[in-house]
């Protein structure tokens, strides 16, 4: 999971990129870049950390152009504390082309192979990024040959085609081609999030911005045109003529649940669905079973884990009618447990984010809600904390069904056995996490509550069912994916 973003202005784009960076930063935390192009030269900084702590006024007044992209990145693949992985990624040839990604290509092992052994290029990182970026900069070279070195459209679609051919897995990307335009590309399952968006200058000229999520967009004052469809590019040159085609032989949208059950700002709208909606329902759908397999009159209060359970956790509160109450506090300077690097930094991040209130405790029997419960860890100390603060007895409920299988197509969950659900049953789960009572929602209310008023019938739900939707996700290839995950 990553946050992206690129702009085509009638002015410099590089504040602005700083600021829709700073509203993606949910979606990463390992490392941030920005590139912008001036006529058909590139500027670029990239850096470890947060966006605050990557820039300062002299890399932000080196970024020149009317043309930019952005990224922050949440490691899935390659290290997370190496500089030289973070994006975005660049290559001379054909053009020049800078590219930023958000996904996992599950294909990587047979694209390395060709790129190096067919196309002749080489790869200086681990990182599947560069490896889509030499694929697209490979079939641009193709499309190239022989012609004058104006780019046409067509010569884009014809090439992201290709890329569409060649790769499998989960990517929604943005590329900047030197002195021609910007580009932007969805995976033909729609995986992982792409909106655009466009405003009028006051010289009246049209801008164009597309990125990860709706609320950069709001924030900007563009307004929402719709999202890059499953397996669309788009096309937008340097003067701002808008060019779209379908370029993939097949497509259906299939987008990520994990997205709206807790990657996402809760603002944000993703592929026509309120991600804020999506979890006030899993709220509903899981107060209808929490009543089913417990006694609410054993239940004193309801919590949230602050702050991507909240939505839920106020409906499941209501769907019981018991008394909702925050007995956790966040600090808001540690960044999101989940996308920490490393157990030992999440297990340590755990208490230095949150606080238990005693007073709120003490004496009660309390149903905390989270998002999700993925590896455990995180839900481990703060029913620690719970007790500790002098809670009779606590219920454990989760928004999200049990993580019992590997995620691959963009979030770090490459290991079963670093998942608490995997081969437990519930019951086994509540006591590893020494938990009185554990509530999981349902798969099918979860897919209900994301998918209800909208036109989506299908999501990918692989870590919760392992049903995976793309590729050749075979047992073979988990078992090489959890050899060289991240530890």
């Amino acid at each position: 999971m990553c946050g992206i973003v690129g702009i085509v202005s009638s002015e410099l784009v590089n504040q602005q990129i700083y600021d829709s960076l700073l509203l993606l930063q949910h979606r990463g935390q390992d490392s941030t870049g920005i590139a912008t192009m001036d006529g058909s030269v590139f500027h670029m900084h990239k850096n470890k950390g947060h966006v605050r702590e990557a820039y300062r006024t002299r890399d932000m007044r080196s970024l020149l152009g009317n043309l930019g992209l952005g990224h922050v990145r949440y490691a899935t693949k390659g290290a997370a504390d190496r500089e030289e992985e973070a994006q975005p990624f660049y290559v001379n040839a054909p053009y020049g082309i800078i590219l930023v990604h958000n996904g996992n290509l599950t294909n990587t092992r047979e694209i390395e192979k060709e790129l190096f052994n067919v196309d002749c290029r080489h790869t200086n990182t681990t990182s599947d990024t560069e490896m889509l970026l030499n694929v697209l900069a490979t079939e641009l070279q193709g499309q190239a040959s022989g012609q004058k070195r104006e780019l046409s459209p067509d010569n884009v679609f014809s090439a992201i085609s290709s890329v569409h051919k060649r790769v499998e897995g989960s990517y929604a990307a943005i590329a900047l081609i030197a002195g021609q335009g910007l580009i932007a590309f969805r995976d033909p399952f729609g995986i992982r999030p792409l909106v655009i968006g466009r405003r009028e200058s006051n010289s009246g000229e049209i801008e164009w911005i597309v990125a990860s999520e709706s609320l950069v967009l709001e924030n900007g004052d563009y307004s929402i045109v719709r999202d890059v469809q499953p397996g669309e590019a788009i096309y937008i040159s340097s003067n701002g003529e808008f060019f779209s085609q379908q370029c993939a032989e097949e497509s259906y949208l299939v987008p990520c649940s994990f997205e709206y059950v807790y990657l996402a700002r809760p603002d944000s709208i993703m592929n026509g669905i309120s991600v804020y909606e999506a979890r006030l329902k899993m709220g509903d759908l899981l107060a209808d079973t929490i009543r089913k397999e417990i006694s609410s009159g054993d239940i004193d209060v309801v919590m949230p884990i602050p702050d991507s359970s909240r939505p839920a956790a106020m409906q499941v509160a209501r769907g019981l009618g018991i008394e909702y109450r925050e007995g956790f506090f966040k600090n808001r300077y540690v960044g999101r447990t989940f996308i920490m690097p490393g157990q030992s930094k999440r297990k340590k991040s755990v208490r230095q984010k949150l606080n238990a209130m005693g007073s709120e405790f003490r004496g009660k029997n309390v149903l905390i809600v989270d998002d999700s419960v993925v590896r455990g860890t995180t839900s481990k100390e703060i029913v620690q904390m719970a007790k500790l603060a002098g809670a009779n007895n606590v219920t454990f409920t989760s928004a999200a069904p049990p993580v019992r299988f590997p995620h691959v197509y963009g979030i770090n969950m490459p290991s079963r056995k670093e998942l608490i659900a995997y081969n437990r049953s519930v019951s086994e789960i509540a006591q590893e996490l020494c938990i009185d009572s554990m509530v999981y929602q349902k798969v099918e209310d979860l897919k209900e509550a994301i998918t209800i008023g909208s036109n989506i019938d299908r999501l990918d739900m692989s870590c919760f069912t392992g049903e995976y939707i793309t590729g050749k996700i075979s047992k073979e290839y988990l078992n090489w994916v959890e050899l060289t995950h991240l530890s």
